[in-house]
């Protein structure tokens, strides 16, 4: 995997949104038609989209699963890989996206709460369809919707779950997460080191300077929210400078 930048759609009742750390109410987007919107990132280079039902993640229901299915329908013909993340408390519920066609489903609540998921979904579906999303505030793992702090570090929890067959991580910084205040690199690069999987970024990213400090943490990519939304730069620019060798 070369670096890459994945723009997030993130959905709550049906809209696209992008929330400030994660509160609900705090919407500074908000988009009545997350298809088009995944489209639009298709036809900007996107190659891979990163879909999260936040309905799933905050209070277990995934109320999105009917347009994740729709844009999985849609948009996988067009080439794009798609990870999706939200909900996913079972290994049923992973499977009816797996068998969807969907590249990486994403545990975070379910894979702190049963590390065995992890296993039992890495044997039955390969180690690359497997990411484990670890959401860390003040240096401690969140949980079910950043509401509840666990006791880990992201560095236990991340070589626990490559040992349990985890193909990748989904690292997000809650401390800078919606903030658009730039992102601090060192627990990105404190991760990346300590695991052989590859580790997927998030959270702060509000320039281009951004990306290319977390290039060089040893990520190998990065999901951008906010700051494509409001226009901090566009994801053609984004692809571009990190395609420049550092």
């Amino acid at each position: 995997m070369t670096f890459e930048v994945i723009p997030a759609v993130d959905m709550r009742n049906g809209k696209c949104v992008q929330l400030v750390q994660g509160i609900p109410g705090s919407e500074m987007i908000s988009i009545d038609d997350p298809v088009a919107v995944a489209k639009d990132w298709i036809a900007q280079g996107a190659k891979t989209l990163h879909l999260i039902d936040l309905d799933g993640a905050i209070d277990g229901n995934r109320r999105n699963a009917t347009i994740i299915e729709k844009i999985v329908k849609e948009c996988k013909p067009l080439g794009v890989k798609i990870q999706v993340g939200g909900g996913i408390r079972s290994f049923e519920n992973a499977a009816v996206l797996l068998e969807m066609g969907v590249d990486r489903v994403i545990l975070s609540t379910a894979a702190i709460n049963n590390p065995r998921l992890v296993r039992e979904l890495a044997d039955a579906y390969g180690s690359k369809h497997i990411n484990v999303a670890l959401d860390s505030k003040n240096g401690k793992i969140s949980i079910e919707g950043w509401k509840k702090q666990s006791e880990f570090t992201a560095i236990e929890m991340g070589i626990r779950f490559q040992e349990l067959g985890a193909g990748s991580i989904l690292f997000t910084n809650i401390d800078t997460e919606g903030l658009l205040q730039g992102v601090n690199t060192a627990p990105t690069e404190e991760l990346a080191r300590s695991v052989s999987i590859p580790v997927i970024a998030s959270g702060g990213v509000t320039g281009l300077d951004d990306l290319i400090a977390l290039k060089k943490t040893g990520a190998k990519a990065v999901v951008v929210g906010s700051a494509l939304y409001t226009g901090k730069f566009t994801l053609p620019e984004a692809i571009n400078i990190i395609s420049e060798d550092l």
